[in-house]
């Protein structure tokens, strides 16, 4: 089972001769034990019932009360650097716009940021994964930097000041990644797991991969042992969604703060994506079993089988993918790919776990897709979408076709 230690703040004394403990009032710690970063989780409250804000840039900024729908007021917490919003219901939908504002360390408020809440980044329906106890929905996380205040506002669709159409146990988690691990402490993973592939005729070079212990994977957090599908017929290319005005330098912590959200927030067996790619083209290692072997992720529901899910870290719905992050999706892609006898400019038909097509039904799919071609969702952004055609015959030419 997962090695992390949930304690509420009423039960904190009891555990804080044991573990460093980030408390907010009203909230829940997650104790870091012997690893950096943690998790704090501050449940929503309805906004009706919170006393007006301040007006010196802390709040509203006209020192008016929030009305309707669920939240937090300007709020000062320990700090965090990554954020999210998660629900008691796996299957419940968040029929509402969720937006936060972040305090940096320096003092800055932001401005308002949507959080996506998109059904489409999770186990698939009926695995073993999706059914654990604990399982959590949950909005995309996003990435605010070095921050230590918070606001949130949660509001129904229908603009109304109910609260009843939200789902139940709404929570804000704030995650600190914690720092960056000592190069002199990493060494190579123990357990060597050899390509059950053949080789291919058209095996693409394998590219440079940032292991799991390069950017400060904690193994204590996630399910122990792994799970393989049979081979790997599509990659899916994702973004996360989140800011595009990180340093390359960061990307190690965005990824440790996305796994610690899909694990402790979500209840996940591991991070859900397979691979990432920064805005450098660096290509890092998600969830883990072994980089050529195909392990089942959970980021494209409905067809995390048979699959791997490739994340850009940032948005690409208005702003164009650089060359670096292409050549990098195009490398993976072309070696991925290859070792299991797949042409990244051919199709298949793939048959749907459920989704946005009913269990057992086919579809013809691209062999390198966009999340959305397997869900009415945005993903991969418009911008990075349009670039697939580029990937794809990269990534043939890679293969020598």
């Amino acid at each position: 089972m997962r090695a992390f230690i949930a304690s509420t703040v009423g039960a904190a004394c009891s555990v804080a001769l044991a573990f460093p403990l980030v408390l907010v009032p009203g909230g829940t710690a997650h104790a870091a034990g012997v690893s950096a970063g943690g998790t704090q989780s501050l449940p929503l409250r309805p906004l009706g019932a919170l006393q007006p804000l301040d007006a010196d840039g802390g709040g509203g900024g006209d020192g008016t009360a929030e009305a309707g729908g669920q939240g937090l007021p300007a709020t000062t917490t320990e700090p965090f650097s990554l954020l999210g919003i998660v629900w008691s219901d796996a299957d419940a939908e968040l029929n509402g716009q969720a937006q936060v504002r972040a305090r940096s360390v320096d003092g800055d408020w932001s401005g308002w940021q949507d959080l996506t809440a998109d059904p489409a980044h999770t186990p698939d329906p009926d695995s073993a994964e999706a059914t654990a106890p604990g399982v959590r929905g949950g909005t995309a996380p996003l990435w605010v930097g070095p921050s230590d205040g918070v606001q949130v506002r949660v509001l129904p669709d229908d603009g109304s000041a109910a609260t009843e159409g939200l789902p139940d146990g709404l929570s804000l988690e704030l995650i600190d990644s914690g720092p960056d691990p000592d190069p002199a402490a990493v060494t190579e993973p123990q357990e060597v797991i050899e390509p059950a592939a053949a080789p291919s005729a058209h095996e693409g070079p394998r590219p440079p991969i940032v292991i799991r212990s390069k950017w400060g994977a904690d193994e204590s957090l996630r399910e122990s042992g792994f799970v393989y599908t049979d081979s790997v017929k599509t990659v899916f290319v994702h973004h996360t969604a989140g800011t595009n005005d990180y340093a390359c330098s960061e990307a190690p912590a965005l990824i440790r703060g996305i796994y610690r959200y899909h694990v402790e927030s979500q209840g996940w067996r591991d991070v859900g994506y397979n691979f990432f790619v920064d805005r450098c083209g660096t290509i890092y290692e998600g969830r883990a079993g072994g980089v050529a072997e195909p392990v089942q992720g959970a980021h494209t529901l409905g067809f995390n089988h048979n699959s791997m899910g490739v994340a850009v870290l940032g948005t690409y719905s208005s702003t164009a993918p650089n060359r670096d992050i292409t050549d990098g999706l195009s490398l993976l892609t072309a070696w991925k790919l290859g070792l299991h006898g797949g042409d990244p400019e051919g199709t298949r038909n793939r048959t749907s776990s459920g989704g946005k097509w009913a269990s057992g039904t086919t579809v013809r799919m691209d062999n390198v897709s966009g999340h959305r071609d397997a869900y009415s969702t945005d993903c991969p952004g418009g911008e990075l979408y349009a670039e697939l055609d580029t990937v794809r015959s990269t990534a043939a030419r890679l293969q020598g076709r």
